[in-house]
């Protein structure tokens, strides 16, 4: 959530960079302006009223132990005119915060000075490409045909006990897997990222903190009866573990990694895009999330893209780095990198990971800060990333490896995978 501070000093300024994100409601930042003045101007005469019931009540005090009860009487009825006053400037004020704060919320965070201008994903712009792409043999074929070939993933059986888009994984499709996770973990914790295993399930507040409410209401599974929200990313529960907590600056960074499911209702249903792991409503990944000091997230930013790096190097595939355009961005982002693995047998890029910069706009609405040297509080700024996300990287190791034998387990995975190959 942005601040008020800064949308009144710097209006201008916060509309041009709304406009970055093709936001359409630049007058969205006057309202909240015009509100927050009214709220002041609430305040002020309820604090006046409340003063003037406070002296008048000191005064009758004194008047009545003076024996003065007919001006003490005046008192009296001066303080009851003024009571009658107050309880309506508190509903009113009561109204005018939460129009506030309910048109606070549906601004997005403003994208740093580094986000490039555009509109669609074409805009985005390639920091760098690493790795080789492999010229696969004749015959090769895509992800859905190999974990058929190798019973692998069971898409007929998910759709049976759960509905499209819910995988079922066996046998060595299941262990690659779980492979993988226990690499990403093990990796991110060498890093010195501590391990947290959180709630799949979060309430509105959670969801609220991390931005997810209100912008992707819609993008969540609901549980009705219990007003709970399946988690679309463990960045949810495990960046709230910190919601209204004020740290030690000692105590920053603080460093998290998690494995969870994630649950999307928005999979879609036709077309190559989504066809096989491309895109599923129940994926698992592992997730990194820092908090730190406002003037070091930019630097943990970079250290964050680049701990992501490596980790895709290590799995042997081709890749690239994209710093997304304003209009590819996600709601509470300051800035994104998204990194895709390309898929030789698609023959396209599919995106695995987001790291991003969320600034002190989770950070706020969280109310998590941190006193520094000073003993003055302070807001943190927030960062997360996917380390990574998996049902992409196994449809881009299996169809970059295959060959005539079997698939090719990269070396990196090969003691938790037990084997070299899948055949």
């Amino acid at each position: 959530m942005l601040q008020v501070t800064v949308l009144r000093q710097e209006t201008e300024k916060v509309k041009e960079r709304l406009a970055v994100k093709l936001f359409k409601q630049p007058e969205l930042v006057d309202r909240i302006v015009a509100l927050d003045d009214e709220r002041k101007k609430l305040q002020a005469s309820f604090d006046e009223t409340q003063s003037k019931v406070n002296s008048a009540s000191k005064e009758i005090g004194k008047l009545m132990s003076q024996g003065n009860k007919d001006a003490a009487e005046q008192f009296r009825a001066d303080v009851a005119q003024w009571k009658t006053e107050l309880e309506p400037l508190k509903e009113k004020m009561a109204s005018v915060e939460k129009a506030l704060h309910d048109t606070l919320i549906l601004l997005p965070n403003l994208p740093s000075t580094r986000v490039p201008v555009g509109k669609t994903p074409e805009d985005n712009e390639v920091v760098r490409e690493g790795g080789v792409k492999p010229t696969l043999a004749a015959g090769a074929v895509p992800h859905w045909d190999l974990i058929k070939k190798y019973d692998l993933v069971d898409f007929e059986t998910g759709a049976k006990l759960t509905g499209s888009g819910f995988p079922v994984y066996k046998g060595k499709g299941a262990k690659l897997q779980r492979a993988l996770v226990q690499y990403f973990l093990d990796y991110n914790i060498t890093a010195g990222y501590t391990e947290y295993i959180p709630p799949f399930m979060v309430n509105e507040a959670s969801a609220y903190g991390t931005g997810q409410l209100p912008d992707k209401e819609g993008q969540m599974y609901h549980v009705t009866e219990d007003n709970l929200y399946l988690i679309p990313t463990a960045e949810v529960p495990v960046t709230n573990i910190y919601r209204d907590v004020i740290l030690k600056e000692e105590e920053l960074p603080v460093k998290m990694t998690a494995h969870s499911p994630c649950f999307r209702r928005e999979a879609g249903s036709f077309g190559k895009d989504v066809r096989g792991l491309n895109r599923v409503h129940q994926f698992e990944k592992v997730e990194v999330i820092q908090l730190v000091q406002p003037e070091k997230s930019y630097e943990v930013l970079d250290e964050m893209v680049s701990h992501v790096e490596r980790l895709v190097q290590s799995l042997e595939i081709p890749y690239r780095i994209l710093r997304l355009c304003g209009g590819d961005m996600g709601f509470a982002s300051a800035l994104t990198y998204d990194f895709e693995v390309y898929s030789a047998a698609q023959e396209r890029w599919l995106e695995v990971s987001s790291v991003s910069n969320f600034e002190s706009f989770q950070a706020n609405r969280m109310k998590c800060r941190f006193k520094d040297g000073s003993g003055k509080t302070q807001i943190v700024h927030t960062l997360n990333g996917s380390s990574l996300a998996l049902p992409r990287i196994m449809a881009c190791l299996l169809e970059n490896n295959q060959s005539a034998e079997g698939i090719h387990i990269p070396k990196a995975l090969q003691t938790y995978f037990g084997a070299a190959l899948i055949q």
